[in-house]
């Protein structure tokens, strides 16, 4: 049988390639700095194809999945031989205007379900099994909202790859060999202020975003006096070759607490290719002309980690587990 059969089995754990879902948690904690909380982390994360399957086996139809991520801090406190070439730590970014933050992470679990209720039972289980190893710096729930759109009423994720040009945009290749089939992972939970936003004019709108809201049909603006949301996130480089990320970012909100949001989340074979996106957007194309979405979405967190394929993730959790140090402070190895 050849490709995958998503009826028959559970995803695997790190299946970045698992399609779109109904459902979401976006969970970052911290590792506690005891030899201990390490131990417990890694034993987790090794267990983490087999957590998926106890809750996935409940209903097939509700797809469920999870990618690990893991942050540059974790990566070398673990005692790791090596790392991919590019991870390192979320760097701030101040615009003219605006300012993406960086926020402490270092692991990222990305639960994706037809059912909201087996993310939760995934997550529940997870942080049981984590205990006091972690704790938590966000928790998000995210929804897919009508066809695929934001709360700013804009169809999300259109040019996200398919096919054979997804492992090209979002899973490394032989440029870094021993972690090939990973990937690295950025996200950030924007807030929307939906009352300003419902005062702009849906025409200035779609100037903003780049497509038209009604049909999600591209609006050209090479010749207009700014760039859009759209064309600050598209990469390409000196030979014309545009450069793709995969792109699952949520919905999210509590409306009595006037919370409207929409949880980024970017897998990229090369992490560069996010940096330079987000450099397009907050210090702008020409620096200055900053994107017009960013006066209307906050960001309130950025974190980059690296999701490795689930057959490295367990090769990585059994060299840390036979490199750690029997007692004693657990050092990052040097650079």
């Amino acid at each position: 049988m050849s490709g995958k059969n998503w009826d028959r089995v559970p995803i695997d754990a790190q299946s970045i390639d698992a399609p779109l879902s109904q459902a979401a948690i976006f969970l970052v904690v911290t590792v506690a700095s005891e030899p201990a909380a390490l131990a417990k982390v890694s034993s987790v994360l090794g267990e983490l194809d087999d957590l998926v399957k106890t809750v996935g086996f409940r209903d097939l139809g509700g797809h469920l999945s999870c990618i690990a991520g893991i942050g540059r801090d974790l990566w070398d406190r673990l005692h790791l031989n090596s790392r991919p070439r590019e991870l390192k730590p979320f760097a701030p970014i101040k615009g003219p205007v605006h300012t993406a933050p960086a926020t402490p992470g270092d692991l990222l679990f990305h639960i994706r379900s037809e059912r909201p209720d087996m993310c939760f039972e995934l997550e529940r289980i997870l942080l049981g099994s984590l205990g006091t190893s972690v704790t938590v710096i966000d928790e998000v729930s995210g929804f897919r909202y009508f066809d695929a759109r934001d709360l700013l009423g804009f169809v999300d994720g259109t040019a996200n790859p398919t096919g054979l040009d997804l492992p090209d945009s979002a899973l490394v290749g032989d440029e870094d060999a021993g972690f090939a089939g990973g990937s690295y992972v950025v996200v950030q939970k924007y807030l929307h202020d939906l009352n300003a936003w419902a005062r702009t004019p849906a025409h200035l709108q779609e100037e903003i975003i780049g497509r038209t809201k009604i049909d999600n049909i591209e609006i050209d603006d090479d010749n207009a006096p700014r760039k859009s949301h759209k064309s600050l996130a598209t990469i390409v480089d000196a030979d014309g070759n545009e450069y793709d990320i995969l792109r699952d970012n949520m919905p999210f909100g509590r409306a009595g607490r006037q919370e409207f949001g929409t949880y980024f989340i970017g897998y990229s074979r090369y992490l560069w290719v996010i940096e330079k996106m987000l450099q397009r957007m907050y210090i702008g194309d020409p620096p200055g002309a900053y994107d017009r979405l960013l006066d209307f979405s906050t960001p309130h967190t950025g974190t980059t980690f690296f999701a490795p394929t689930r057959t490295t993730l367990q090769n990585l959790v059994q060299t840390a587990q036979e490199q750690r140090p029997a007692a004693g402070p657990v050092n990052s190895p040097a650079d």
